[in-house]
């Protein structure tokens, strides 16, 4: 007889950080739709999304402080990650040229790779070329993850030395 194996801490942890990553994608796309500001979205995502079921969709429970912080961090800060963003971009593809949930993702990571620097840039490329899946079938996850190793390499060259 097999027992089921119950996850550890680290792993629904692990999870509820995944799906806070995810949230705050969805929730940084919500803000530049609606031109509503982060702080308003984040609220509406903790009081009516995160851990619900809404039209037959269960959203994951999530680590809300990350989802807080990603959401509310990267959209005050909108300009100056673009500029980060732009820099390893080719100047064919600006950044107001790529696809809004591509923004969204590139923007959240971007700014935990200069906001959260106790998290490994490789552990953050991973997360987020993981949620690109989420979003894309296509070469866009190729995107993500080149955009991000390039950004990683630029802001924290020590990682990759």
């Amino acid at each position: 007889m097999t027992e089921e194996r119950k996850p550890r801490r680290s792993d629904r942890q692990g999870s509820r950080r995944s799906a806070a990553r995810l949230a705050a994608v969805q929730a940084l796309y919500q803000s530049e739709m609606t031109e509503a500001t982060g702080r308003m979205v984040a609220s509406e995502f903790v009081r009516h999304r995160l851990g619900r079921e809404i039209d037959g969709d269960r959203y994951a429970p999530a680590d809300e402080a990350l989802f807080r912080e990603v959401v509310e961090g990267a959209s005050g800060r909108l300009a100056e990650l673009d500029e980060v963003i732009a820099r390893v971009l080719t100047p064919e593809w600006p950044v107001e040229r790529l696809n809004a949930v591509l923004r969204a993702i590139l923007r959240a990571a971007a700014w935990e790779l200069l906001g959260h620097i106790e998290v490994p840039v490789r552990v953050i490329i991973a997360e987020y070329v993981d949620l690109g899946h989420a979003f894309f079938d296509g070469k866009e996850t190729g995107l993500i993850n080149g955009v991000l190793d390039r950004l990683g390499r630029e802001l924290r060259p020590t990682e990759f030395a």
